[in-house]
């Protein structure tokens, strides 16, 4: 069974108003085997699927191939129509994007012109593309994705992030003490302050804003650096001004 099928027995589950142990028992299967259906770890068999159609209310193809519930189809059409009640128009918004925006008690949906869902409730989040389900919270509070975003996140991933950078900063601490460079081990902790530099400028590499980069502590090496080994401690203090000059040019970027 796929994410989309498991979280659609999910949400019909929460609209009956039941708990996996109440479907369970009016079903004849353990708690188990109902959580496994809505992580997607296993497959209700026909008669699970036919007897899971008649407590629902809806038919197999509604179930199995993403047909909304009908109660949730109702309230979409009463949205439209403008036949809801009044206080669920007075909250329901259309705004300049053609996006419908609902903010309530019972949470925060947006659904946009391209059928893109966000919804976030009490009983999580949810996120819909085209029908496809890319976002969904599980039964114990766990969001979890769809396969094509864990695949899509995987090959955004970058090899320089997972550098294990901070070993490299506490070898070159010991060769610094060892060989009394940069100030030996007295002054040579300073390399430990490239770490926050080398992965702020990778990040901000990858997502190209430059403002990422956490640009303060560099300024912070640098007035270090030429105090300790030039002794120019003024002004050297003037690379602090330069901090919200770096911010202002990359933000108006």
């Amino acid at each position: 069974m796929n994410i989309e099928t498991a979280n659609r027995l999910y949400q019909y589950r929460k609209q009956m108003g039941l708990s996996q142990e109440e479907l369970a028992e009016k079903i004849g299967v353990s708690r188990q085997a109902v959580s496994k259906w809505e992580r997607a770890e296993a497959s209700p068999d026909t008669d699970n699927l036919i007897e899971l159609s008649k407590i629902y209310g809806v038919t197999l193809d509604e179930m199995m191939l993403g047909a909304k519930p009908a109660d949730e189809g109702k309230a979409e059409s009463d949205k439209d129509s403008n036949t809801g009640n009044d206080d669920t128009a007075a909250r329901a918004e259309v705004n300049e994007n053609g996006e419908r925006v609902h903010v309530g008690f019972d949470g925060i949906h947006v659904h946009d012109k391209n059928g893109t869902k966000v919804d976030i409730d009490r009983h999580g989040i949810f996120v819909n593309e085209n029908g496809e389900q890319k976002v969904y919270t599980d039964e114990n509070g766990v969001v979890r994705k769809s396969e094509d975003i864990i695949a899509e996140e995987k090959k955004n991933s970058n090899i320089w992030m997972k550098l294990p950078y901070p070993i490299v900063a506490a070898a070159a601490y010991i060769l610094f003490g060892t060989f009394n460079v940069m100030g030996g081990w007295g002054w040579g902790w300073i390399v430990f302050l490239t770490i926050p530099l080398y992965y702020t400028l990778v990040e901000a590499i990858i997502k190209r804003k430059a403002y990422i980069f956490c640009y303060p502590v560099l300024a912070v090496m640098i007035f270090l650096i030429l105090g300790v080994t030039m002794g120019i401690w003024h002004p050297a203090w003037v690379v602090f001004l330069t901090i919200p000059l770096f911010y202002w040019i990359t933000k108006r970027q």
